[in-house]
């Protein structure tokens, strides 16, 4: 489900978009936008205080932030299928208010949260900036978990490549960068990449598939806002999830009510040890946070797309093995297309 940041700032022709913000995660809070702010990352974006701070070796950040990032998914699909606790919006208005909580607690007892001292936070800047980009990220991480109700997370996983894309479109459309012939052979590329994916998908789902669109839509809206909003603020992963979480939760708690009702809480006898389980998934999503602030202080921007793809390869073929997922060749071919896009858009000089 969800975690939480991603950041361009590609030389010459690539576009900079500052995807700061590192909160929970459209895998989301449950992992997801921490991992999708932190994976298009380059080489030379700026590195926060925090992460300079709180800098650890990579040979040990690295592999944990894999660990956690693809345990999140894993935890949420096991949830949403295995215990057939069909629920999306009550499991990510769990996530984010264990969120909001578990950052104020970490700021009161650590210095991880030292950076929030460096944001004025007035109500112009809450209202104008927080609440917009809040509402995006609450329909990404809503619609991207429902996804999971209906597609594989190994085909979630493939269409996700397409994020880069759509934030690259939408950066043309609202005319804060030009497309150029680099940019558009790479959107190409991807493009073919998830097509073909698409194409190979043994059990697709028209609804899931559109449901995982709009997911993306809202995510790269949320990404392109952050820079049109927030331009030059500098946030770390738990920074922004102390902002956005709260109110994130907040209005996934009026939809949660609106759509499931109060099925969700009913439905919690069914899952055995609920208590147990939905606090180990939260603290996994909120380690994932946790563990973005240590990881964008090491390595260059070439190191941590490297790590991107080979946890997305370890989560794609780790979700297959564990939920028994039929994969085509043509999807391996096509997915393959599309990391290679990835690679070379978030490395471009």
């Amino acid at each position: 489900m969800p975690a939480a940041a991603d950041e361009k700032d590609l030389e010459a022709s690539i576009p900079l978009i500052d995807t700061n913000v590192g909160a929970a995660g459209a895998n989301g809070v449950h992992g997801a936008a921490a991992e999708k702010d932190l994976e298009l990352r380059t080489p030379l974006s700026p590195i926060t205080h925090a992460a300079k701070k709180y800098a650890l070796p990579a040979a040990a950040i690295i592999p944990i932030w894999m660990a956690l990032s693809a345990s999140v998914i894993l935890y949420n699909n096991y949830i949403f299928t295995t215990l057939e606790f069909k629920y999306p919006v009550f499991l990510v208005t769990w996530h984010l208010t264990f969120s909001a909580l578990g950052t104020r607690v970490l700021q009161r007892t650590t210095n991880l949260l030292d950076g929030t001292k460096d944001i004025h936070m007035t109500r112009e800047m809450f209202v104008r900036s927080i609440l917009p980009i809040g509402f995006l990220m609450s329909g990404s991480l809503i619609l991207s978990n429902m996804a999971y109700l209906h597609l594989s997370v190994a085909f979630i996983q493939m269409l996700k490549a397409f994020t880069a894309v759509a934030i690259l479109l939408i950066s043309w459309i609202s005319r804060i960068h030009e497309p150029n012939k680099k940019l558009l052979g790479i959107v190409l590329m991807i493009s073919s990449g998830v097509a073909l994916a698409s194409y190979g998908e043994m059990r697709f789902d028209t609804l899931g598939f559109v449901i995982q669109c709009l997911a993306i839509c809202f995510e790269a809206s949320r990404l392109v806002m952050i820079e049109i909003l927030l331009h030059g603020v500098k946030m770390d992963p738990l920074v922004s999830l102390h902002y956005y979480a709260p109110v994130c939760a907040a209005i996934n708690l009026v939809f949660l009510f609106l759509w499931e009702g109060f099925n969700p809480f009913y439905a919690l006898a069914s899952m055995g040890p609920w208590p147990l389980i939905l606090l180990s998934n939260a603290l996994v999503a909120f380690g994932l946070n946790v563990a973005a602030v240590f990881l964008i202080g090491v390595g260059s921007g070439l190191i941590l797309t490297l790590a991107g793809v080979l946890k997305d390869i370890i989560l794609v073929t780790s979700s297959v093995l564990m939920f028994r997922t039929p994969i085509a060749p043509v999807q391996i071919f096509g997915y393959s297309i599309a990391l290679a896009g990835l690679v070379i858009f978030k490395t471009a000089k």
